[in-house]
C-alpha cells in the first residue's frame, strides 16, 4: 500500500457555471488531457471543508483540510505573524492591516475610495514610518509590514480579539466601527480592545494625512494613501500538531507568507517557492520537489495559487488559461509518482472562487481524486465540478479527507482501539511497551 500522501492543491478551482461559457465553468470547458486522465485513474468526488453553500477563505479550509478542529483555528491575523516571524506572544491580538484611499464626508465618516491601492517604496517607507509608536490606555499597537501596503496590526496588553473589522472590503462603502462582537458587548477587554484600535486608526488617518508624499500626491491629483483598515483580528491558541494527530509528517510547499504561518502552527515543514507569470512550470517544480521529498515525509501538500488569482479578475477566460497552464505542469512532472507505488495522489482544491460577480470566495464544492494502489476505481472520465459527482468518493467534508488519506496509507485507526492514552487518529498510535518488572 502506499506510504507517503502528496496532495496537489489547486487553490480556487472551483467556480459557477457561466453564460458566456455555454453555461459550463472554466473547469469544464478547460483542456485538461492530463486531469482527466488521472480521474479515469482513481476515484472522485466532491470536497467542502466546511458546510455546502459556506464561502471559506484558504486560511480556514487549509486548517479544516489539515485535519484541525475550528475550536483551534487561531484567525487570519496571528497565521499571517508567525509567516512574517512577527513578535507574537500568547496574549498578544494580531490582524491583517493595509493602507488604502479614503473620502471623509461632511458627517466625518469615511468612505473607501479605493481599497487596493499602490505606492512607491519611498511613499511605502513614509507611510510606516508616520505611524511608529501608538499607545493607549495599557495598550500598545504595531505596524508590521509583511509585504509593500500590506501588514499584520498587534495589540499588547489587556486585549481580546472579539472585535469586527473595519475594512469593507468593496469601494464605496463606509469604513466599519470598531465594535466588540454581540457575544462579548460586556467584555472589559473586548471593549477596550475596540476602543484602542479606534483611536489608533482615528490618529492614523490624520498622520498619514499630513504626510509629505500625500500632500505631494494630492498636488499631482492622485488618490492620497491615507486610510488604514483591519480584519480577522486572532490570538494564538492551544492546539494539536498533525504528527500528534494522524501520525504524520508533513511538508507545506506554497509561496504566500500565511501558509509558511500556517505549517508552523499545525508542525508542518515549509519549502518556500515563489510565482511566475508560468504557473505551470512553477507547479512541475513544485511537484518535483515534493517527489523528491517523499522518503522525508508522509503528507506533502503542494500548494498553487493560480486557478484563484485568475478567478478574481472576474474573467472566466483568465481562469481557463490558468487551468490549463496547470495541466501541462501537471503532464510534465506527475509520472515518476504514478509509477511510485509508494505514492498516494490527491488532487483537489480549498474552495470555489467564482471568476464572476461580486463575491470573494463562494459556496460550492470543489472536485476532488485519489489515486494509488487500492482505491476504488469509478467510471469518471474528466475531472470537474459536474462530472465527479457521480464518483465514488461521494462527497467530503471537513476533516475526513485526512481521514481518508490515513485509510489509504494504511494507518487508519479501527474505531475502539485504545492503544495509546492520547486522543489518536492514526495506528498503530504513540504507546509504552509493556515490561513484566
Amino acid at each position: 500500500m502506499p506510504k507517503t500522501c502528496i496532495l496537489v492543491l489547486l487553490d480556487g478551482l472551483g467556480d459557477r457555471s457561466h453564460p458566456e461559457l455555454d453555461h459550463q465553468t472554466p473547469l469544464q470547458v478547460a483542456n485538461t488531457p492530463c486531469l482527466d486522465r488521472l480521474a479515469t485513474l482513481g476515484g472522485t468526488g466532491l470536497y467542502h471543508a466546511a458546510k455546502f453553500g459556506q464561502p471559506l477563505p484558504s486560511e480556514n479550509a487549509h486548517f479544516a483540510m489539515f485535519g484541525s478542529s475550528k475550536e483551534e483555528f487561531p484567525g487570519r491575523g496571528p497565521l499571517e505573524a508567525l509567516g512574517a516571524d512577527v513578535p507574537l506572544g500568547n496574549d498578544d491580538v494580531a490582524m491583517l492591516a493595509h493602507f488604502t484611499s479614503v473620502l471623509p464626508t461632511l458627517e466625518d465618516e469615511l468612505v473607501l475610495k479605493y481599497d487596493r491601492i499602490c505606492g512607491t517604496p519611498a511613499e511605502i517607507d513614509g507611510l510606516y514610518s508616520v505611524l511608529e509608536g501608538f499607545e493607549k490606555n495599557g495598550i500598545t499597537i504595531e505596524l508590521h509590514e509583511t509585504g509593500g501596503m500590506f501588514s499584520v496590526l498587534t495589540m499588547r496588553g489587556d486585549v481580546s480579539p472579539h472585535i469586527t473589522d473595519s475594512n469593507p472590503m468593496v469601494d464605496g462603502r463606509f469604513i466599519s466601527e470598531i465594535r466588540p462582537l454581540a457575544a462579548y458587548r460586556d467584555d472589559p477587554a473586548t471593549i477596550r480592545t475596540a476602543e484602542a484600535l479606534t483611536e489608533y486608526l482615528r490618529w492614523a488617518y490624520q498622520q498619514l494625512s499630513n504626510e509629505s508624499q500625500n500632500k505631494l500626491r494630492k498636488k499631482q491629483k492622485l488618490p492620497t494613501i491615507n486610510g488604514l483598515v483591519t480584519q480577522r483580528a486572532g490570538r494564538l491558541k492551544p492546539r494539536v500538531f498533525m504528527r500528534d494527530r494522524y501520525g504524520l509528517s508533513g511538508l507545506l510547499i506554497a509561496s504566500g507568507v500565511m501558509y509558511k504561518g500556517l505549517a508552523q502552527y499545525v508542525g508542518m515543514g515549509f519549502h518556500k517557492v515563489k510565482d511566475t507569470r508560468d504557473p505551470g512550470n512553477d507547479l512541475a517544480q513544485r511537484i518535483e520537489h515534493a517527489a523528491n521529498s517523499i522518503d522525508d515525509y508522509d503528507y506533502i501538500h503542494v500548494h498553487t495559487k493560480a486557478p484563484d488569482q485568475a478567478a478574481h479578475t472576474k474573467n472566466p477566460k483568465a481562469k481557463i488559461k490558468a487551468i490549463e497552464s496547470l495541466d501541462r505542469g501537471l503532464a510534465e512532472s506527475i509520472e515518476p509518482l504514478l509509477a511510485n507505488d509508494d505514492v498516494l495522489l490527491a488532487v483537489t482544491a480549498d474552495h470555489s472562487t467564482p471568476s464572476c460577480g461580486t463575491m470573494i470566495h463562494s459556496g460550492e464544492p470543489v472536485p476532488i481524486m485519489f489515486v494509488g494502489n487500492g482505491v476504488r476505481r469509478d467510471n469518471v472520465k474528466q475531472f470537474d465540478e459536474i462530472s465527479v459527482a457521480g464518483g465514488a468518493l461521494g462527497s467530503l467534508r471537513g476533516d475526513e479527507i485526512m481521514h481518508m488519506i490515513l485509510n489509504y496509507l494504511d494507518r487508519a485507526r479501527l474505531a475502539g482501539i485504545h492503544d495509546s492514552p492520547m486522543a489518536q487518529e492514526f495506528w498503530p498510535g504513540d504507546y509504552e511497551p509493556f515490561t513484566i518488572e
